[in-house]
C-alpha cells in the first residue's frame, strides 16, 4: 500500500491589459513545513488573466505530480488560488461556458485523479508567492528573456525567515488538507516578511472574489527572429501592401505617464470598459513550399504549389503552439492549398472547422508567377521599376496591383470581424494580405511595408474594437518553430 503524500500547490496568472502580456506562477509546498518544494513560471505571450490563471493550475497539478511519479493514488494535492472562476469551476460548483475555457479545464482536471485534489480560494495577499512568480515571468518575457527558477526570489528563501516562527501544531486527523494548508500559509508569512517587494507592475484584480466571468483570450509569443519571406528580395524592397484601401485605423495604445484617478476614465484599447472583447486576427503565414527558399513570386495566379516537407512540419509545430495556448475558435484560410494545408494542420489539433475566404488569397502575380527577383527585373525590367514605384501598378500579364489587394483584404477583415466580433480567430494567409492587414492597423503609409520581415509559418495579431480602432500585438513571431 503506497504512503500518503500531501502537498499544497498555490497557482496564479495574471495578464497586464486583459488581455495583454501574461504570464503565470504556481509553487508546490510540503505543508508540514512550508518549504517550497518546486517552482514554475512561463511568460506566455498575449493573453487573459482566465488563460494564465489555468495555465498556472496546470502547471502547478504537473510539477506536483512529477515530484511523487510513482505516489499514484496515495498522492494528495490541495490547490488554493485567488481566482474564484477556477476554484469554483475545477470544483464543479460553477458552469465552464466559454469554449476557451473547456479544454484547459479538461487538462487540469486530466493531470491527476478528482478524487486526489481539493480546491479553496484564498485572498490574493496570501497568494503573493505564486503572484510574484508571475510577474517575474512577465517581466522576463518584457525583457527578451526566459524565466529562470535559479534567479527567482519569489520565495524570499533565507533559513533564518524558514526557522523563525514554527509552524502550528496540525489540528485534526493526520492528512487534513485544511490543517496542512494553515501550516503552509503560516511557514510561508514567517519566510517572506511583511515588507516582501511585489512585480514589477502589479497584476490586475483586487483582493475580493472575483465574479465568473470568462474573458475572450487573444493569443501570442514572445520576440520573433527573423526568416527568409515569401516574396522575392534583391537589391529592392520587398513587394508589399497598397496605399488605396478603406481608411486606416489608428492602433498607437497609449501610456500613462501617472496612475489615473478612480474619476478618471481608462484609456488604452485593453483597458475602455464600453469596448468589450474585441475581434482579434491572429495572422499565420503559411509554411514552406518550394519555391519559398529559392524567393520565387508565388501569389495565386501560379501553379498553387502545395507544402513542402519542412512547410509540414511548420504546420504541425504551429498546431502544437496553438494547441497549447487554446486560445483560437475559429479558423478562416486563403483558398490556395498551402494555406488550405496548413490550416487544416491546426484544425486537427484543435478539432474546428476551416473557413474559406477568397479576400485572403496572395497577389496575382500575372507573368511574373514562378521567376525570381532577379528574373524579373532581366525579363520585364520596366514593369517591375513601376510596380514598385506605385501601388496602382499590375505585374506583366493582367496580374492584381496592390491597389485591388488592399481593398479585397480590407473588405475581408471587415467581413471576420463583423461575423468574429468578440471571438479570436485564426487567418491562415500570405505575405501581402497579412502585410496589408498591419499597415491599415499602423494607419502606416505604404512605405512601412517594405521595412516589414514575414517569415514562413510565422504569426502575427490585430485586435479589432468596437469603436474601429486596432492594435497590433505581435508580428512575424517564429518562437514556435525553434
Amino acid at each position: 500500500m503506497s504512503v500518503a503524500r500531501q502537498v499544497v500547490v498555490e497557482a496564479d496568472g495574471g495578464s497586464r491589459g486583459n488581455p495583454g502580456p501574461a504570464g503565470y506562477g504556481a509553487v508546490v509546498i510540503d505543508p508540514a513545513t512550508g518549504e517550497p518544494l518546486a517552482e514554475a513560471a512561463e511568460y506566455i505571450g498575449v493573453a487573459t488573466n482566465n488563460v494564465a490563471e489555468y495555465r498556472g493550475l496546470i502547471a502547478g497539478l504537473t510539477a506536483a505530480k512529477a515530484l511523487f511519479p510513482d505516489a499514484g493514488d496515495a498522492l494528495r494535492v490541495h490547490v488554493r488560488m485567488d481566482s474564484k472562476l477556477v476554484v469554483e469551476q475545477m470544483s464543479g460548483r460553477w458552469k465552464i461556458k466559454h469554449p476557451d475555457m473547456k479544454p484547459l479545464a479538461a487538462r487540469a482536471a486530466a493531470i491527476l485523479p478528482p478524487s486526489s485534489v481539493t480546491y479553496e480560494w484564498i485572498p490574493r495577499a496570501q497568494n503573493k508567492h505564486a503572484d510574484r512568480l508571475a510577474n517575474e515571468a512577465m517581466d522576463a518575457g518584457r525583457d527578451g528573456r526566459t524565466w529562470e527558477a535559479s534567479a527567482s526570489t519569489a520565495a524570499l528563501d533565507t533559513p533564518s525567515a524558514r526557522t523563525a516562527s514554527a509552524p502550528p501544531p496540525v489540528q485534526g486527523p493526520p492528512g487534513d488538507q485544511a490543517a496542512g494548508a494553515a501550516r503552509a500559509r503560516a511557514a510561508l508569512a514567517a519566510a517572506r516578511g511583511a515588507a516582501a517587494p511585489e512585480g514589477l507592475f502589479p497584476m490586475p484584480g483586487a483582493q475580493e472574489p472575483e465574479p465568473p466571468v470568462e474573458a475572450a483570450p487573444v493569443t501570442g509569443a514572445a520576440a520573433p527572429a527573423a526568416e527568409p519571406s515569401e516574396a522575392p528580395v534583391a537589391s529592392a524592397p520587398e513587394p508589399t501592401a497598397a496605399r488605396v484601401a478603406p481608411a486606416p485605423e489608428p492602433s498607437a495604445t497609449p501610456v500613462a505617464s501617472a496612475p489615473e484617478s478612480a474619476a478618471t476614465p481608462q484609456t488604452g484599447w485593453g483597458s475602455a470598459p464600453d469596448l468589450g472583447a474585441p475581434a482579434t486576427l491572429v495572422l499565420l503565414r503559411h509554411g514552406e513550399t518550394a519555391l519559398t527558399p529559392q524567393k520565387r513570386f508565388s501569389g495565386s495566379g501560379g501553379t498553387d504549389p502545395e507544402l513542402s516537407a519542412t512547410g509540414r512540419d511548420q504546420a504541425e509545430r504551429a498546431a502544437a503552439h496553438f494547441a497549447a495556448l487554446g486560445t483560437v475558435q475559429e479558423i478562416v484560410s486563403s483558398p490556395l492549398r498551402r494555406c488550405r494545408e496548413t490550416a487544416a494542420a491546426v484544425a486537427a489539433r484543435l478539432g474546428l472547422d476551416v473557413h474559406v475566404d477568397e479576400g485572403l488569397r496572395e497577389t496575382d502575380f500575372g507573368a511574373w508567377e514562378g521567376l525570381t527577383f532577379g528574373e524579373v527585373r532581366e525579363r520585364h525590367g520596366d514593369d517591375l521599376t513601376a510596380w514598385l514605384a506605385s501601388p496602382d501598378a499590375a505585374p506583366t500579364g493582367g496580374g492584381e496591383s496592390f491597389a485591388e489587394v488592399a481593398g479585397r483584404v480590407a473588405a475581408a477583415r471587415d467581413r471576420i470581424v463583423a461575423r468574429y466580433a468578440g471571438r479570436t480567430v485564426l487567418l491562415v494567409t500570405h505575405v501581402t494580405p497579412i502585410k496589408t492587414l498591419v499597415r491599415l492597423a499602423l494607419g502606416a503609409p505604404p512605405e512601412a511595408l517594405f521595412r516589414m520581415e514575414l517569415s514562413a509559418a510565422s504569426i502575427s495579431a490585430v485586435a479589432y474594437y468596437g469603436d474601429g480602432n486596432a492594435s497590433v500585438r505581435l508580428l512575424n513571431d517564429t518562437s514556435h518553430l525553434r
